[in-house]
């Protein structure tokens, strides 16, 4: 393939040759590209409530509306209230450009996103499709997901290494058995890393979510920026962990932290700097989200 068959775009500030759609689902997602993040916006909807691993930061039992992090919601949706949800937002958010899966739980572990990412697609087949995992079942959702137009994909990725990963994981539920310590961690990183390669394979645009813990991982995060650039990931988004469950004696990484962080990771893949650490039901442009005005006016829901 040369550079001459695709057309070339500027994606935040570099040139780069993609074909159409691909280049659509970077320049108009606000988590893929800096500059769609003032200009789109995105809505995730809310319709998966179990998950199947515990992570040790993760508490999901309570929600407050000025809350903003991953796996807190006001309301788990039915499908067919999500399809309500987004016709009363494409309605009146015309910069909505993104319709996302985030939880509260995760979404490959729920029969309900996948019912919902095909009502989408009958009603709503324009709008980019994305969906964001622990991906421990990635691979055996990957050909469901490609049906369905999901052409960006986040998995959550916090250790290469089984020994750093049973630090972060109290269990791995697998084949109706929940798997703890060592045995867990090898089991999420085997489906992690074959459910990656596949998902780049089917030319996904795939964004490693990477949860920086002080003491745990800290020292490892460079090493999965590295691997996740050799297998072809788009973009690396390193976010401090919010001390919590296990981990609430942690004291969370400084923005300076971070930033030498990401400029540690920057040499071997694109650096996502921006993250909002969104809710699972997220609905604006990242900082300026406007749920909780259409869940108090859409009566249907």
């Amino acid at each position: 393939m040369t550079s001459g068959e695709y057309p070339t775009a500027m994606v935040d500030g570099k040139e780069i040759p993609y074909d159409p759609d691909v280049l659509r689902r970077i320049q108009e997602h606000p988590c893929y590209s800096k500059d769609a993040c003032h200009k789109f916006g995105r809505m995730h909807l809310a319709v998966a409530p179990k998950c199947n691993i515990q992570c040790n930061y993760c508490v999901r039992d309570f929600d407050c509306v000025n809350e903003s992090r991953p796996g807190v919601c006001s309301k788990v949706l039915s499908p067919e209230q999500a399809l309500v949800l987004v016709r009363e937002v494409m309605n009146k958010f015309s910069y909505i450009k993104v319709i996302g899966i985030a939880g509260p739980g995760d979404p490959l572990a729920n029969k309900e996103t996948f019912e919902t990412l095909r009502l989408l697609k009958e009603e709503f087949p324009v709008p980019i499709k994305c969906l964001s995992t622990n991906g421990l079942l990635l691979p055996e959702s990957i050909d469901l997901l490609e049906k369905y137009d999901v052409g960006n994909v986040t998995v959550t990725l916090n250790a290469i290494d089984p020994a750093i990963g049973e630090k972060i994981y109290s269990f791995v539920e697998w084949e109706g058995k929940k798997l703890h310590g060592r045995e867990g961690a090898e089991r999420l990183l085997a489906q992690q890393m074959k459910g990656i390669e596949m998902a780049v394979e089917r030319k996904m645009l795939v964004k490693i979510n990477t949860v920086l813990i002080p003491g745990i991982n800290d020292h490892h995060v460079v090493e999965i920026a590295k691997k996740m650039g050799q297998m072809g990931v788009y973009t690396f988004n390193i976010i401090p962990v919010i001390p919590l469950y296990k981990f609430s004696h942690i004291t969370p990484p400084t923005l300076g932290d971070k930033k030498a962080m990401h400029d540690a990771c920057s040499p071997y893949i694109r650096q996502m700097e921006h993250c909002a650490r969104c809710r699972s039901d997220a609905i604006g442009k990242l900082g300026k989200d406007v749920q909780d005005e259409i869940y108090r006016n859409c009566s249907s829901i």
